[in-house]
């Protein structure tokens, strides 16, 4: 056999196979050496004791070195040296473990009593995230009948293995390797066999046992994030420990920085507004300062949640090393107004990537494959991991976050992006706004997050029901303000009790309609919410046939680019300060509207929602309080159907209604009528993919329903893109998200994998993408 390779040739340049697990190693130990923050954050990320950090490192050096020892067959062997994707008879990492499992390799390795080869192997099977008990990525299930021919007998194993000697004090490992493996060999039953029984009994025994879950769960992600930088490095031509050194262990965040880089000019840019007086902190956010490492912020719309976030992210940095501080929004949206209004102040060198070969901003690093949903991660798109990976990288240098929750967190249902950001997430500091709106799935991973992972985090929102706020609390989450700090906040409590709504029932569309064109002709600002993009675009021809208007049109299926427009049109006509006395204005949107959007509305429009939403949707309505304003006209009714929402989501919808009408109500009692009416709320499940630990490691979704859409580019757009991209141009602009009946690949082949077409003769730039039926919006 000519010599083993790792990966296919990249510019002329081969990598061996042992060169890579040597590498892996390496990266491993430089990324989490001990006497490092990273190192050190990282094992109290899991909760391990400081004492173990040695045995950490142990297990973690150890499954580097085996992670890809698979690869010493022929099936790989022959996909690399075509240079082109070729189905293989096996998973490699599934043969890596199946090495660890062969007797004379186990009884070697159970000379190390400081060694516990359970740990090791997880974290070799799981490190491409497809190893299953069953389905599609059953471990060692062959895609072939015939025998592979397998290399351990080659030179570069046994330099490897040699290592993996020196590491755990081991005399030499003397085996005699089967020359091939299929599914019938009896020269590797016994290790099937014993595989398996141990996946049973290593599963029991984490249920059991924590701190062996959690030195699983910390060698599992290790792997993954050591492989990763390994791989990168030789694809793009930089030196591991130069740039470990330069990315991993940079400085952390000085103790004045989120007051240098985010609040200061955040302060100035209000004080630079006309008629703008001296900034100063409310009580309020000045006490979010004191919450501690584990909070619950809860405060009404307008209350300046986010600005108090920052005093508390300012009070973490001067109180222990950290290197970051990531904000997580439940959208795309709400993320964007995040960068906007803060981590947008940041100055370039701590915002950003720019210097050294900490600028690893590759060209294709701003098409986030994180969020594509999974109906595009077929066997088609399988080789977008290293996208994932190189995303991931990419980010690791950056000291401010504006992200989506996906971003960060899909770590915990086996995101391979999360997995490869974790490190960076252990190294900082969390909030996470607009909690209320996580559905099943993301509120149990929330929870597990909290439950196994040791980082300052502060969860923020205006309301939660009782049921949910008390299960943060039975997670070491501070409640801030609490009843006693209230009492001190007399103008918070006297804003939260401020009559804002007036709010009554209306028959259907058609009343609405009408009361809208009213409200518009006589100069008022009208907001409209409705459940379906499908409604939305509807109402909106409505408007133009009866009236002439040109409604604001706002919802989730434009362009990334056009989007941003509608976004800042629909903000800005419903700023007080940019209002012209006599002109109305129209705005129709979806649920997009209910989070981080500073709307006031004169009159609100909104179908019937779950009331949290309701809520939410309520908030956009007399933002601001003004002496002699009168509250806001709110007006509710049932829509066609309950889609996308579930009927018990809805079920308490008219009774909260009716608490509120025949008088002015405010965000106090929305917050009232909130936890009264909401419907039960399951129990979290307790567990995640990631978290269950064991042997087995396949990706889930983070969402109950995660693949409402598909990623696309108009059709008429497609030669656009392409140029710009080849030109290393921003292209986000381009990407759209529609309902995925309407996406076809890309005839032409020239797109990203996880990019398809769209007929642009469905698409406008003031309207969107028409859609046929009514379908969930994101």
């Amino acid at each position: 056999m000519s010599t083993l390779l790792a990966k296919s040739p990249r510019r002329g340049r081969e990598l061996r196979l042992d060169q890579h697990l040597i590498d892996t190693e390496e990266a491993a130990a430089a990324l989490f050496r001990e006497g490092s923050r990273w190192g050190a954050a990282f094992v109290r990320f899991f909760k391990l004791p400081a004492s173990s950090h040695p045995r950490f490192l142990l297990h973690l050096r150890v499954a580097a070195l085996f992670h890809d020892l698979g690869k010493a067959n022929e099936g790989f062997q022959a996909a690399m040296r075509a240079g082109q994707f070729v189905k293989q008879p096996l998973r490699h990492e599934h043969l890596s473990a199946l090495v660890l499992a062969y007797p004379p390799v186990a009884q070697w390795l159970a000379g190390c009593a400081e060694l516990d080869q359970d740990v090791v192997l997880a974290g070799v099977l799981g490190h491409h995230l497809k190893a299953g008990d069953d389905g599609d990525h059953k471990v060692l299930a062959s895609n072939s009948k015939a025998a592979t021919p397998l290399y351990f007998q080659d030179a570069q194993v046994a330099t490897t293995l040699a290592r993996v000697g020196a590491l755990t004090r081991l005399p030499p490992l003397v085996v005699r390797w089967p020359v091939s493996y299929q599914e019938s060999d009896t020269a590797w039953a016994e290790a099937y066999e014993r595989l398996w029984e141990r996946a049973e009994a290593f599963q029991r025994a984490v249920d059991r046992d924590g701190s062996r879950l959690a030195l699983n769960l910390a060698v599992k992600a290790g792997v993954i994030a050591a492989d990763s930088v390994a791989s990168a490095m030789f694809r793009e031509e930089l030196s591991i420990d130069a740039w470990i050194d330069e990315v991993a262990h940079a400085a952390p965040l000085a103790a004045s920085a989120v007051d240098d880089d985010i609040l200061g000019p955040r302060k100035k840019e209000i004080e630079s507004k006309p008629n703008a007086v001296p900034f100063t902190y409310h009580r309020f956010q000045n006490g979010a300062a004191e919450i501690g490492p584990r909070g619950l912020l809860l405060a009404g719309c307008g209350g300046g949640k986010t600005l108090a976030a920052w005093r508390w992210a300012d009070a973490i940095a001067r109180t222990r090393p950290i290197g970051r501080v990531v904000f997580l929004y439940p959208t795309r949206c709400t993320a964007t107004e995040g960068f906007r209004d803060y981590v947008g102040h940041a100055p370039e060198g701590t915002a950003s990537l720019v210097h050294g070969t900490a600028r690893y901003e590759l060209a294709g690093m701003a098409e986030n494959p994180t969020d594509l949903p999974p109906s595009l991660k077929g066997k088609r798109f399988e080789h977008d991991e290293a996208a994932d990976r190189l995303f991931a990288l990419g980010l690791w240098s950056k000291r401010y976050f504006s992200a989506t929750v996906d971003q960060f967190l899909s770590f915990i249902e086996h995101g391979y992006g999360g997995l490869c950001l974790l490190p960076a997430l252990a190294d900082a500091a969390v909030v996470l706004d607009e909690i209320h709106s996580y559905d099943k799935s993301m509120w149990n991973a929330l929870t597990a997050f909290l439950r196994h992972f040791d980082v300052p985090v502060l969860c923020m929102t205006a309301t939660l029901p009782s049921k949910r706020r008390e299960e943060l609390e039975g997670l070491g989450l501070r409640v801030y303000p609490d009843e006693r700090e209230r009492e001190d906040l007399r103008d918070l409590e006297e804003a939260e009790c401020h009559p804002r709504y007036l709010i009554a029932s209306i028959a259907d569309e058609a009343a609405a309609l009408t009361r809208a064109l009213e409200a518009v002709a006589s100069g008022q600002r009208v907001l409209w919410v409705v459940n379906t993009v499908a409604r939305c675009q509807r109402i909106a021809r409505q408007v133009r046939s009866r009236s002439g208007l040109q409604p604001l049109v706002y919802h989730s299926r434009f362009t990334l680019e056009d989007r941003k427009g509608r976004h800042r049109e629909t903000v800005d006509a419903f700023d007080p300060k940019r209002r012209k006395s006599a002109t109305g204005a129209i705005a129709i949107t979806t649920q997009v509207c209910e989070m981080s959007l500073d709307l006031d509305a004169d009159v609100l429009i909104t179908e019937h929602a779950p009331i949290s939403s309701l809520v939410q949707r309520f908030g956009r309505a007399h933002r601001h309080t003004r002496p002699g304003r009168a509250p806001a006209e709110v007006l509710t009714y049932p829509p066609e159907g309950n889609r996308p929402y579930d009927q018990r989501e809805l079920a308490n919808v008219p009774v909260f209604l009716v608490e509120l009408q025949g008088r002015p109500s405010s965000q106090r009692d929305l917050a009232a009528g909130l936890l009264s009416h909401s419907p039960p709320v399951p129990a979290s499940a307790q567990s995640t993919r990631f978290t269950r630990g064991g042997f087995f490691a396949t990706a889930g979704s983070l969402r109950d329903d995660d693949a409402s859409g598909a990623a696309v580019i108009l059709s008429d757009q497609v030669d656009a893109y392409v140029a710009m991209r080849q030109a290393g141009k921003e292209v986000d602009g381009f990407h759209l998200n529609v309902p995925r009946k309407f996406a076809q690949p890309d005839p032409t082949d020239r797109l990203p994998s996880w990019l398809q077409v769209a007929d642009s003769d469905r698409y406008d730039a003031s309207q969107g993408f028409r859609v046929d039926d009514d379908l969930p919006t994101s």
